[in-house]
């Protein structure tokens, strides 16, 4: 077995910074999300380029303090919550990703479009660090929301069984264990909604979402 890649931060010691994402980056979040998501679900250049030309206070990296990998990023943007409502699907939220929906005058909620962590760098607290980045934003900006699409990759397997929103309440009141949507509702999300057909590219979701809710005065 290879020794451990130096870049990546260890438990015990974080090394590693969170800062604004950059066009220079580019590249290595697009291998990133390829390597996450594969070549349905990867970012493009050009939605990328398309994010920090709306709103690049909005895009987030992880970087190692050693060497500099990028280990994560979380991408957002502002939406007014009565033109995109809790069931509508990320396309259209998102124009296709490129977030030219992106409203910050009369925006009034924070959209969380999608977070992403090394695969070897997983369980080092590292989405969690970008979840309170995105907190530090939302008080910045004077919002009362952050709103997301939680991926629910566990209903895949029970999907024949039962529907979506069963499966999402039953997480919901801890009955079951979702890797993506009991890890946001220990953060503090709350579920306001299941959206059928949010993502179809999620098969493992089977192309549904829990839409949840972080509140500014909720803490």
């Amino acid at each position: 077995m290879p020794p451990p890649d130096p870049a990546l931060p260890s438990p015990t010691d974080e090394g590693a910074r969170i800062r604004l994402a950059r066009p220079e980056d580019t590249p290595e979040i697009v291998a990133l999300s390829h390597l996450v998501y594969g070549t349905v679900g990867a970012w493009r250049p050009a939605e990328l380029e398309s994010h920090q030309a709306v709103f690049p206070e909005g895009q987030f990296v992880v970087e190692a303090s050693e060497g500099g990998r990028l280990l994560g990023l979380a991408v957002s943007l502002v939406i007014d919550s009565s033109r995109w409502p809790p069931g509508t699907p990320w396309a259209e939220v998102t124009a296709r990703g490129l977030f030219t929906t992106h409203d910050l005058q009369s925006g009034d909620t924070l959209y969380g479009a999608g977070v992403v962590v090394h695969p070897e760098a997983r369980g080092l607290g590292l989405a969690r660090r970008l979840y309170r980045t995105r907190e530090r934003l939302l008080e910045r900006l004077g919002l009362p929301r952050i709103r997301a699409g939680a991926r629910i990759p566990g209903y895949g397997a029970v999907a024949d069984a039962l529907p979506p929103e069963r499966y999402v309440d039953d997480v919901r009141r801890g009955l079951r264990r979702d890797p993506t949507l009991s890890f946001q509702l220990r953060m503090g999300f709350r579920v306001v909604g299941v959206a059928r057909d949010y993502l179809p590219q999620d098969r493992e979701s089977r192309g549904h979402a829990a839409i949840v809710d972080w509140e500014a005065d909720a803490e």
